[in-house]
């Protein structure tokens, strides 16, 4: 389906709302992917909830300096491996 495109649907007993398989196709759109909504004058807008909050630059510049276990700036591969254990832990607990 298109960007843009349109498709019906009906709202349940429950107030559930099934999303046609070609817009959650291509909106990369899995089972359990949270999404925001907001009203606006046009109707409703569903939009795939981040992962994480919006940062500024300020908030977060230098945040690594100095905190390795080793006393120095991590590398971005350091980086991506201490992430993807984060992960990985989080996903068990």
């Amino acid at each position: 389906m298109a960007n843009g495109a349109s498709a019906k649907t009906r709202i349940s007993t429950k107030g559930q709302v099934i999303l046609p398989k070609a817009i959650r196709d291509s909106r990369k759109w899995t089972a359990g992917t949270e999404l925001t909504v907001e009203e606006t004058s046009d109707g409703v807008l569903l939009r795939a909830t981040p992962l994480f909050a919006p940062t500024r630059f300020e908030e977060v510049a230098g945040m690594l300096r100095g905190k390795s276990p080793r006393g120095r700036i991590l590398s971005v591969e350091e980086m991506d491996e201490a992430v993807a254990v984060e992960a990985k832990r989080r996903a068990r607990d």
